[in-house]
């Protein structure tokens, strides 16, 4: 079947730290929307020439600086409306030009192409994943290697116990995944590989679960590839 819109992958970086945000245009319309936009607006602003883009939309998984440093100058540039969970914008008092709220379970549009907003708190409170015609964008939820950590402010394991459980039980296999950071996997592959291969898809006890995400001492929490 064809596909409603196409992905495009940009690696930017700030120093030591290491994102990926991710350009998904309608492929019928051109509509576009840019996913956690960060550090290098050059780099985007290319790729979205290159594919012809009109960028409207910027979806924002949560407000840490790494995901959200773009979003005031895309909403001046591109006049783009801006979607962040409600719960993380009243959590942590989030505010840029061109904000809107969403919760779960909202679809919102890019042309011809539906955009569901899925609620996944755990990393921080109002933290949001977002699925579009078989690709998943993940933010600091899910890695391909693991999850996000859970000792920020409003941040629960209990909370991503759940919402690893939830995106277990609503995302097919073949889904493609697109996280903001990599420990060394390419990003970009199907949720099944995690279902085999990402621990924290294999402890089904909560308490289990709760006791390996908050180990003491782990090593490389940063160290993005």
């Amino acid at each position: 079947m064809k596909k409603s819109c196409s992905v495009y992958i940009i690696r930017t970086t700030n120093l030591n730290i290491i994102n990926y945000c991710y350009v998904v245009i309608d492929n019928e319309t051109k509509k576009t929307a840019l996913i956690d936009p960060s550090w290098n607006i050059d780099s985007i602003i290319k790729v979205v020439n290159n594919i012809g883009g009109l960028v409207e939309k910027v979806f924002l998984t949560h407000s840490h600086i790494d995901h959200i440093n773009l979003a005031d100058e895309c909403a001046e540039r591109f006049n783009a409306q801006i979607y962040m969970s409600e719960i993380e914008i009243n959590t942590y008092g989030f505010s840029c030009k061109n904000l809107l709220g969403v919760r779960d379970r909202q679809i919102v549009n890019i042309g011809k192409t539906n955009v569901h907003c899925i609620s996944t708190p755990g990393h921080t409170a109002g933290s949001m994943c977002f699925y579009c015609d078989g690709n998943f964008f993940t933010g600091d939820t899910v890695f391909i290697e693991g999850c996000g950590m859970c000792d920020f402010p409003g941040a629960s394991p209990d909370d991503m116990y759940h919402s690893l459980r939830k995106i277990k039980s609503i995302i097919p296999k073949d889904t493609i995944i697109y996280p903001a950071h990599s420990y060394g996997e390419k990003v970009g592959k199907p949720f099944g590989y995690l279902l085999n291969n990402n621990v924290y898809f294999n402890i089904d006890n909560k308490e289990h679960f709760i006791k390996f995400r908050m180990r003491k001492d782990q090593k490389g929490l940063f160290d993005f590839k």
